[in-house]
Parts: structure tokens; sequence; C-alpha cells
């Protein structure tokens, strides 16, 4: 069975919206190099197709969009000896989240469910961010031995305050409500009008209105709809006081000090504060020089700079032993190359940021073009 399914549907108008299904349920629509390569070529087929005049990107199951990139698959890689298996699958991947953000007509991320690293990659992309009362994101790298990837260099770093950071740090989860505070999603749809979405999209007249008018009319009308049952509670935004505070520090170290020390009973907080004790030292100060150093970089500029970052992770211990423990043997025990923040070695960080490459290989990633007024 295909690893992506995808129903062409045609509109009252005789206009197409095509629907596309991760179809990986057993591993939580985990983003293989399958996906990839089918998804890929179909997005520029349709980009040029004037009888497609919108996608919907949504998961398998009822679990999960896309619990993120098939690391499995790339340890084992790793682990069989092919160091080249890091730069192809890393690359596919930025390429086709670069493709979504570029993508000229509106695709629909319908987000319900898990969400996490590779999944955001491919959320943040779309043109029209929908989360449901199932929505759960997260950026969990940090457990992994890896850093945020899949553009959130660019997308962690325009959130409020340092809250780009703190969630790099923890990997701690948001739900609906954090994710619309955010601006990581763009619209709240029960999960029940799932179907709804899908008949109205089919019956909207397209040949009046622009394709994004459309879209947006249609999702404001089943929002409004199922504003009543959105859970209202937002755990991100009910600290956010206290998370300035504790991430306004001069160091890494003094950072983790701060959260630890930080009184409370609140279950979303201890989640962070026990997230920093299991995740990787190493990737800690890696995420901190990550986005501070992509603060001011253009997106196409932060897949580039993300690439080579993931190249090295790739081909140190610290990234395969994560998913090891985490993922492949499931001990729960990694062996980090840094048994704390205190004895993390400078110099150590420094060299995940060294350029493997005269020209790195995203170099040719289009610039954007201006919207039209």
């Amino acid at each position: 069975m295909s690893s992506v399914i995808v129903n062409s549907h045609t509109t009252a108008d005789g206009h197409r919206v095509m629907e596309v299904v991760l179809n990986a349920e057993r591993s939580l629509n985990a983003l293989s190099q399958p996906m990839i390569e089918q998804l890929s070529p179909r997005l520029a087929e349709w980009a040029d197709d004037d009888s497609v005049r919108a996608v919907i990107l949504r998961g398998a199951g009822e679990k999960a969009f896309c619990a993120g990139g098939d690391v499995v698959s790339l340890h084992n890689q790793i682990k069989d000896g092919d160091l080249g298996a890091p730069r192809r699958y890393f690359e596919a991947e930025y390429r086709l989240d670069y493709q979504l953000h570029m993508f000229p007509k509106p695709i629909i991320c319908w987000a319900d469910g898990i969400v996490m690293g590779g999944g955001m990659g491919l959320m943040n992309g779309c043109s029209h961010r929908v989360v449901t009362e199932r929505s759960h994101l997260a950026m969990p790298e940090v457990t992994i031995g890896l850093f945020p990837d899949v553009g959130a260099s660019w997308f962690l770093n325009r959130l409020p305050g340092r809250l780009g950071l703190f969630l790099a740090l923890t990997g701690n989860p948001v739900n609906a409500a954090d994710a619309l505070f955010l601006g990581l999603a763009d619209r709240f749809v029960c999960n029940d009008r799932y179907q709804d979405l899908l008949t109205l999209l089919i019956e909207a007249s397209w040949d009046k209105l622009s394709a994004d008018t459309v879209v947006s009319t249609v999702l404001r009308g089943l929002e409004t709809d199922s504003e009543v049952q959105m859970n209202p509670h937002s755990p991100v935004q009910d600290h956010f006081d206290l998370i300035q505070d504790i991430t306004d520090q001069p160091d890494i170290p003094a950072l983790v000090e701060a959260l630890l020390a930080a009184e409370t009973n609140d279950k979303w907080m201890e989640r962070a504060q026990a997230s920093v004790g299991h995740g990787s030292p190493l990737s800690l100060f890696i995420i901190e020089r990550q986005l501070r150093s992509c603060r001011y970089l253009s997106l196409r500029e932060c897949f580039a700079a993300e690439l080579n970052l993931a190249v090295q992770c790739g081909l140190h211990r610290e990234f395969p032993e994560g998913v090891r423990a985490l993922l492949v043997d499931k001990d729960r025990t990694p062996a980090w190359t840094f048994t704390s923040v205190g004895e993390v070695d400078p110099e150590a960080v420094e060299k995940f940021f060294m350029p493997l490459w005269d020209e790195n290989p995203l170099h040719d990633l289009p610039m954007p073009e201006l919207a039209p007024l």
C-alpha cells in the first residue's frame, strides 16, 4: 500500500481539490523518504495545473497528522555505515518543506492529533493551518540529541518573547489554544467537521472568487461553528511571564538552573522541568546557538543553516544514540556525550556549526515571489 494516498475531488464547477493522506498509521504517519519522493513531484505538478484549486494535507487514522520524521530508518542506515543517509534525508525533507512554503495555491493542513518534528515542518509550510480539540504540537528533538529543524529556526524565532527558545529546549507540547495564541495555527475546527470541510470545498464556486478567499471563507464558517467546543485553557499563555523570567539568563546552565528552581505545581511546567533532565545536554547548547544565530535569517537561509547542522548531528554519536534509546531499544537511558550542562565543552558545540561544504546543497532554493497587489 502506498505511503501517500491522493484523492482527487471534482468541484461543482469542474475544478479539483486534491486530498493528500500520509498513510503510515502504525508509525503515526512519520515522514519517510518514500513519502517525500511521492509528495514533492505531485506538488510541482499541481502548482502548474490550472484545474487544481487547493490541496488538503492530513494523516491517516485517529491519532496523528504526522509524529515527526522517520528518524528510526535514518538511525538504522547510520548504524549500517551509510554516512550519506543524513544528507539525503534531511535535504529531501527540507526541500519539501520549502516547496510547501512557496506553493502558489492554498494548502490546508488538517493538524489533528499528534504533530511533532517533521509534522510541524509540513504544517508550518501550509497556508491554512487548522488545529482541532485533539491537536498536540511539539518540537521534542532535544530528547533524541537533535535540534528543532524543518524550518523551526525561522518559525520558533517568530513566537512571542522567548517562547520559541523555551519550547525548543524543553520539547513541551502545545494544544490548540496555545497554537492559536503563538501563531502556529490559523483556525480551530472540531475534528468531526472534516467531512463538512471537504463537502463545502467541493460545493464552492471557485470561478467567482480567489482560491484563498474561498478556502478562508469555508474555514471561517466552520471555525465559528466550532468555537464553543474549543478548550480555552492555554498553558503557554498562562505561564508567559514565568517563561520570560526563566529564559532571561546569560547562558544555558543559568537557564536550566532557573527552570529547575521555579516553584510550580502545574503539570505542564513540571513536564518542562523533567525534560531538561532527560534530554541531551549537548542539544541544549546547540539549540540556543541555533536560534540565536538564525534569528535574522530568511526562511531559505534558515533551511540551509539547518541542513549543515542536521548533517553534522547525523555524523555525531549523540543523535543516533538518542534515537536508539527513545525509539529503537526504548530503554530511555541514552548515554549522552555529556552527562550535565556543566560538563558541555563549548568547542564541542562549535564543531556542529562548522560548514561541511564550500557551497551549501540548498543554495538553489528559489527566492520567494512578491504577492500581487
